[in-house]
């Protein structure tokens, strides 16, 4: 135990560090069981408990790691047909937020990133959504790069293909790959040093995979028109929580 927290001595405590541990694990079962939601929690959970400057950069390689798991146990079920655009628009989207000069303030983003996010689940999901997965990747990647968990944006794109439950959870993760991983790219090709953060990353990748594999069990056991009722629940509470975090955010400043 000892020498597993030493991988990073002199960046967290050791129980800040375990706390953090049991948060990948239960971020990872929550979004294998219901399609979304873990990468919010983990991201509260750190934001809490973490430097602000490695927050957004550190969050991505775990969150990386972790949808890499989830889609390698639902590759059979994953939608390919629109990773290609997705990559393509996610690029553009990174490299914008990455060199854009005005910095959005985070509060405004949650506000608008909810309430799209309740538009799709209560209203018919826009054409632009369904149709131009590249405009998705673009508009979400953006929004990563100052946001840190577009997740639920991402899953309004997902939801919208009416795959089944597997079919949902598998494409949304490996779409979620593409966008970390050239959200970890840029933070990289921007400075930041993730090399003392390498073995904390690798410790909470472990755990946020043991707890994909846990959460896929309940996944199994859903039927798809439960596992769509949960999933849009989930949506609709996780924008309600970025609408009260960012409106609390806008009244006290």
């Amino acid at each position: 135990m000892n020498g597993l927290f030493g991988l990073w001595t002199g960046l967290l405590e050791p129980g800040t560090a375990a706390w953090l541990l049991a948060a990948s694990f239960g971020a990872s079962f929550v979004t294998a069981a219901l399609g979304i939601g873990g990468g919010v929690l983990l991201l509260a959970v750190m934001a809490s408990l973490l430097p602000p400057a490695a927050l957004i950069p550190v969050h991505g390689v775990i969150q990386l790691g972790s949808n890499a798991g989830r889609a390698s146990v639902l590759a059979r079920h994953i939608s390919r047909a629109p990773l290609g655009a997705f990559a393509l628009g996610a690029a553009l989207g990174v490299a914008l937020g990455g060199l854009v000069a005005v910095d959005l303030p985070p509060s405004v983003v949650q506000i608008g990133v909810g309430l799209f996010v309740i538009w799709t689940v209560l209203a018919a999901a826009p054409r632009w959504l369904t149709g131009h997965p590249a405009m998705t990747g673009a508009v979400s990647s953006f929004l990563t790069m100052f946001f840190g968990a577009s997740g639920v944006f991402v899953a309004s794109y997902s939801r919208s293909l009416g795959l089944t439950r597997q079919g949902t959870v598998g494409t949304h993760a490996a779409l979620m790959v593409l966008q970390h991983g050239l959200k970890v790219a840029m933070f990289a090709a921007l400075g930041f040093a993730y090399g003392p953060w390498l073995g904390f990353i690798a410790a909470m990748a472990l755990a946020g995979f043991l707890g994909t594999l846990v959460g896929r069990q309940v996944l199994e056991g859903w039927s798809d028109h439960r596992f769509r009722r949960g999933f849009d629940l989930v949506l609709v509470l996780l924008a309600l929580r970025l609408i009260w975090g960012g409106g609390s955010a806008l009244w006290a400043g």
